[in-house]
């Protein structure tokens, strides 16, 4: 099996045991919660895209996001919760011009829709009812959205097709002394 790979931001502690939780009373299995900042398209198992994704993040100031309620892609493919973060979306796109992927998803680019995926749309699973249970369960996040700083990008890896992705390594945001 070929794993894959992402680079994203983990959300504070706190909210992450709540997803998790929220989870778990939904029997819904799903990769560790993050917020991603460049899918897997260019990120090859030979690894060679490291040292200038890892150099990207070292330029890069910490992002802040603003986590909100929770929504649902057109077409029903996701529950997440709403992220706002221009800095990421920032981020996002510098990571693409570095690395420069052969071929990239639809929803790359500055266009790129920052989300915490609640749960995907899979067989046996009821996405009416999921985005029912995370309106009402993360509802205080409409009002009140959650903000936070990440202060290091995630390489996350996931080992191959029906596995999960979980955090493997973390590269600090802002290190690079161009960076001041």
């Amino acid at each position: 099996m070929t794993p894959s790979f992402l680079l994203g931001l983990l959300p504070p502690a706190g909210l992450t045991a709540r997803v998790e939780v929220f989870r778990a009373r939904l029997r819904l299995r799903e990769s560790a919660p993050h917020v991603t900042v460049k899918a897997r398209s260019g990120l090859d198992a030979d690894l060679a895209w490291l040292p200038v994704a890892r150099a990207v993040v070292a330029a890069s100031a910490p992002v802040t996001l603003h986590l909100g309620g929770a929504r649902a892609f057109r077409g029903g493919s996701a529950v997440y919760l709403a992220v706002h973060s221009p800095e990421a979306v920032a981020l996002h796109v510098r990571l693409l011009d570095a690395l420069k992927p052969p071929a990239r998803f639809g929803y790359e680019g500055s266009h790129m829709t920052p989300h915490l995926t609640l749960a995907l749309n899979r067989r046996g699973v009821d996405m009416g009812a999921v985005l029912s249970a995370a309106q009402a369960e993360f509802a205080d996040l409409d009002t009140r959205p959650l903000t936070f700083t990440a202060r290091e990008v995630w390489l996350m890896r996931k080992p191959g097709p029906g596995g999960l992705y979980v955090p493997q390594e973390a590269w600090p945001l802002g290190t690079d002394a161009a960076q001041g």
